[in-house]
């Protein structure tokens, strides 16, 4: 992975969701009423948690799972919900707060948001791990190397998503630019399913993982897709 790279734009995305869109944010990750785009994201987004929900076990009693670029939380709540020890962690502070301000009293000492880095070897080995939508904002090569870094101390399953590369979305991109800097998410890059499968086929870090399954989720202005890494 080029480190330089993976700073760069790690340090993007926390200047855009810990300062820029934090407000905006969470008002996307509540019942706040939203404008017609961000209506369009978050029933996408809904329907894609739904998704990487239904891929783990509803039992997770005695799993260790990793939610690396939490945000406001409702996928770690869910997963603690099911029986699992959550570690959520996200670049934000300020999402962070939001998301430990939102935890449900009941889920004390199952759930532990942090602010970090994902890919930060002290947060430990985990059953699972899953990535919704913290990996679309990095290029296909850095992409593998950071699965190759989770799937380091993993056990069973690696859920992420990506920003499939079709026309489509890169009208949406496009005209993406036109809308107000709030309702603007960081530069996306899209990557072709076929491409990304052959990477991750090739690559000799992630010898012995096999992608499992994946499904597109579109939504007005939100398209994401989901894929699953397992270990052989």
């Amino acid at each position: 992975m080029n480190s330089h790279t993976y700073q760069t734009k790690r340090g993007q995305l926390e200047e855009y969701f810990d300062r820029t869109a934090s407000d905006a944010w969470a008002k996307l990750t509540s019942d706040a009423p939203v404008s017609g785009i961000r209506k369009t994201v978050r029933a996408g987004r809904d329907r894609m948690r739904q998704t990487l929900l239904d891929w783990l076990p509803h039992d997770l009693v005695g799993r260790r799972i990793l939610d690396a670029g939490c945000g406001t939380g409702a996928l770690a709540v869910e997963l603690a919900r099911r029986g699992a020890q959550v570690v959520a962690i996200d670049l934000s502070p300020t999402l962070v707060q939001l998301a430990n301000e939102r935890m449900p009293a009941e889920l004390s000492g199952k759930l532990e948001f942090i602010s970090g880095d994902m890919l930060a070897p002290s947060l430990g080995h985990f059953d699972h791990v899953v990535c919704m939508d913290s990996m679309i904002h990095y290029e296909k090569h850095d992409m593998v190397q950071v699965l190759h870094r989770l799937t380091e101390r993993t056990s069973h399953s690696v859920l992420f998503t990506f920003a499939p590369s079709n026309p489509l979305l890169a009208t949406m991109i496009r005209i993406g630019r036109i809308f107000p800097r709030g309702d603007r998410a960081p530069f996306i890059e899209p990557v072709s399913e076929s491409n990304l499968r052959v990477a991750i086929a090739n690559a000799s870090t992630l010898h012995g993982w096999n992608i499992n399954r994946t499904e597109k989720i579109s939504s007005g202005f939100y398209t994401s897709q989901a894929m699953e890494v397992c270990k052989a």
